[in-house]
This record gives structure tokens, sequence and C-alpha cells, in this order.
């Protein structure tokens, strides 16, 4: 299982009290493997990995969605995933040209 790409990405969790309500960034990554997507909480196959796209947002963070079977995942960014999205098509036209030598 060989590691081709990372993407930092974040999660905001919001905590009230009586009191104030704060703002948790935790910072977490995205690991692409040859065989799957990893992220904190998820684990995708490769091959039921369908797109990837960015939606860059007015303050500079971007969100990237990551389509599969199972839906549409979105992952709060900052620096823009365009390498980790072209590694990614790099992945699938190889997954592709295996599946055809396989039939």
């Amino acid at each position: 299982m060989k590691l081709i790409a990372t993407q930092p990405y974040f999660k905001v969790q919001r905590e009230v009290n009586s009191i104030e309500q704060k703002n948790i960034e935790d910072e977490r990554t995205l690991y692409l493997y040859e065989d799957k997507l990893m992220t904190k909480h998820r684990e995708f196959p490769a091959d039921k990995i369908f797109d990837m796209s960015f939606r860059k947002l007015p303050k500079g963070e971007g969100l990237l969605f990551i389509h599969t079977s199972q839906g549409v995942f979105s992952y709060m960014v900052k620096k823009n995933p365009e390498e980790f999205i072209q590694a990614f098509k790099s992945l699938e036209k190889e997954i592709l040209k295996r599946k055809r030598e396989e039939n």
C-alpha cells in the first residue's frame, strides 16, 4: 500500500456553554494510497471514488468534494488541492488500465 498524496483539511467544531461560543479547528489529513483514500473517520476504496472537485470560497478557503459510490463528501481545505486531485486522476487512469488488462 503505497502513499501517493496527502491533503490537509480541517473540521470546525462549535462548543457552546452558558457564557460563550467557541469554534475549535481540528487539523486533519486526507491520505491517498494506491488502493484507497483515508480520512480521520472514513475509508474509501480507490475504485469506488468517481471524481474529485474543488470550489473556492470567499475567505481563501475551499471545499474539496469526493464523489463516491456512497455519496459526495466535502472537506474544508486551506491549501488548493489541485495536486491532490491530479494525483487521484492519475491513479484513476491506472485503475482503469488494470481493469482493462484483467478482462
